[in-house]
């Protein structure tokens, strides 16, 4: 594990320490008094101040990289050098171009990156991946949106462990949430484009329109997918009610219809998948809703016995990328925008 700030305690050291097939060996951090707490509290065989010295430990097989943004690609890029396996949380970057570098040179490796789009690993929306796949025939539309709650955090802090923090820890220059458009489309916006893509396929064009009042900030884009598809997603941060996320998707012989809870809920997404061959409605048991120890699993199989890879990789997690900066570039010019013309970041 490397980095031991919010994210990791909130999901990834739990995640490691519950996973079937994943033991978590060591941790590092450059911030001690946070090093040592995590040790004392999740007693990894060992604890590192220094990637470095991580990396050249044999017995390190694979490294989840949970820290700040802007060190993603080159932290992961250090490790596949050193030749470890790496999960890297999302967003894969934050420039088209690093993502796009890092990309063909993975593709080179011998190594598997996966990037933590963890509700690849909601049973409810991977359910919905199979019917849309193996039932529905083609798609004529999907609609999706992600809407952050003005409650939200009153919610999450009631769940989540009380964090720890440092004033050691090793911080990306300048304030990266001060420029709300592009930390809410990196923080947010992540998670939308890439179930869009999950469940609907690569998308050919976006034209957005940007709202920004009372506090909030709400993207509407319309959505060309390369199917011939339509679509259109909803990107609202904040509404005044609850947490709003899900997705409504039709199809030549059925439709989809899902409603996503916040992570932290650890619950499977209420998804209703009707289907013209018996006319009648399934919907999936999520009697297991753990994403993140699913994710660590899923990663783990790849690597341990050649399974096809289950999360997203770092193709997806460039597109994600790509997407998000076609939108903020379709919002600046009023135009509709190519994600595969993009160069450049958020």
């Amino acid at each position: 594990m490397l980095g031991c700030g919010p994210i990791a305690q909130y999901t990834h050291f739990e995640s490691c320490r519950k996973a079937r097939n994943a033991d978590l060996y060591a941790i590092c951090d450059v911030a001690d008094d946070l090093r040592e707490r995590m040790a004392a509290v999740h007693q990894p065989q060992i604890a590192y101040a220094q990637y470095e010295e991580m990396l050249n430990d044999p017995r390190v097989d694979a490294v989840v990289v949970a820290t700040s943004d802007q060190f993603h690609v080159p932290l992961c890029r250090q490790a596949v050098e050193a030749g470890k396996h790496v999960l890297v949380e999302k967003p894969l970057g934050v420039t088209v171009e690093e993502c796009d570098e890092l990309d063909r040179w993975v593709q080179d490796s011998e190594k598997i990156v996966q990037v933590g789009h963890m509700k690849r690993f909601d049973p409810g929306i991977a359910y919905a991946r199979d019917f849309i796949r193996d039932e529905m025939g083609d798609m004529i539309a999907l609609k999706a949106w992600y809407c952050d709650s003005t409650y939200r955090y009153t919610m999450t802090d009631n769940l989540q462990p009380l964090p720890i923090h440092s004033g050691s820890a090793h911080k990306p220059e300048g304030n990266p949430k001060e420029d709300k458009r592009r930390y809410f489309m990196l923080t947010h916006g992540s998670h939308l484009v890439d179930t869009a893509q999950f469940l609907g396929g690569p998308i050919e064009s976006v034209r957005g329109r940007l709202v920004e009042k009372c506090g909030a900030h709400c993207w509407f884009v319309d959505v060309e997918f390369a199917s011939g598809s339509a679509g259109h997603l909803d990107l609202t941060i904040a509404v005044r009610m609850d947490f709003h996320e899900g997705f409504q998707i039709y199809g030549e012989h059925g439709s989809v219809i899902g409603k996503t809870y916040l992570p932290w809920f650890l619950k499977s997404s209420d998804v209703e998948c009707f289907s013209t061959k018996d006319s009648a409605y399934h919907r999936p048991l999520g009697e297991d809703a753990h994403f993140y120890r699913r994710q660590i699993e899923g990663f783990a199989d790849t690597i341990l016995h050649g399974a096809a890879l289950q999360g997203a990789s770092v193709s997806d997690g460039t597109a994600a990328m790509r997407i998000m900066t076609a939108i903020a570039r379709s919002v600046e010019g009023d135009v509709a925008v190519r994600p595969s013309d993009i160069s450049g970041g958020v």
